[in-house]
Parts: structure tokens; C-alpha cells; sequence
């Protein structure tokens, strides 16, 4: 693998661990509990889902990216994307999720191998 591959994959992972930091946070879960390997119960998989919808709509990377970053499928993550986008029609969720994703849009990139000047 060349070196610019592993940087981007290390920017997506940490992309993807500061969304699960913000849902965790807006959503009352353990952030631990939404890189769970198994579903847990339905507030975990659906904060889960969130995280996986934002980092791919906030950063605009692809449903393989994200699957990558959050150590799950492409198409786990595209049902994700289409579970999320149906709940958006309901106006204070929708509200709350462009809260988020102005959040994340607005953060800084991560500095990834790159040395403080």
C-alpha cells in the first residue's frame, strides 16, 4: 500500500471517530457501545446508523470509505444512508441532523502525519 492510501485512511478513521464522539454526545450513548461489533439495542444501532450517515454526507466520501472507518460493510452502510435519509422528513430531526453535520462540516481537518509548525 502507498503511503498516500494509509494517510487517507487514517484521515477517514479519524473523521469517522470524531462523528461517533458528536452522535454518541447528542444522542446519549456510550461511545464505546457504537463501535460495538453486534447491533446492541435499537438506540445503539440507530445513533450507529446516524454516525454512518454524517461522516458520509459531512465529508463526502464514498459508502466503501465509511464502511472502512467504521469496520462494517458497504451495503450495511448504505442501508444506513437510507434508513436516515427517510427519518429526515420528520422537521426537528431533520433540524437536529444539519445541526450535526454543520458541526462536523466546520471542524478542522485532522492532522494525520503531519507535524505541528
Amino acid at each position: 500500500m502507498n503511503s498516500e492510501y494509509i494517510a487517507k485512511c487514517r484521515e477517514d478513521g479519524a473523521r469517522a471517530r470524531l462523528t461517533r464522539s458528536l452522535v454518541a454526545y447528542a444522542f446519549g450513548v456510550e461511545e464505546h457501545e457504537l463501535d460495538a461489533s453486534t447491533r446492541r439495542g435499537a438506540k445503539i444501532a440507530f445513533a450507529r446508523q446516524v454516525a454512518m450517515y454524517l461522516t458520509h454526507i459531512a465529508y463526502e466520501l464514498s459508502l466503501s470509505r465509511v464502511a472502512a472507518a467504521f469496520g462494517r460493510d458497504r451495503t450495511t452502510v448504505a442501508h444506513a444512508c437510507h434508513l436516515i435519509e427517510d427519518c429526515r422528513d420528520e422537521r426537528a430531526f431533520d433540524e437536529r441532523l444539519d445541526e450535526l453535520e454543520a458541526v462536523l462540516r466546520t471542524t478542522p481537518p485532522p492532522q494525520i502525519g503531519k507535524t505541528a509548525a
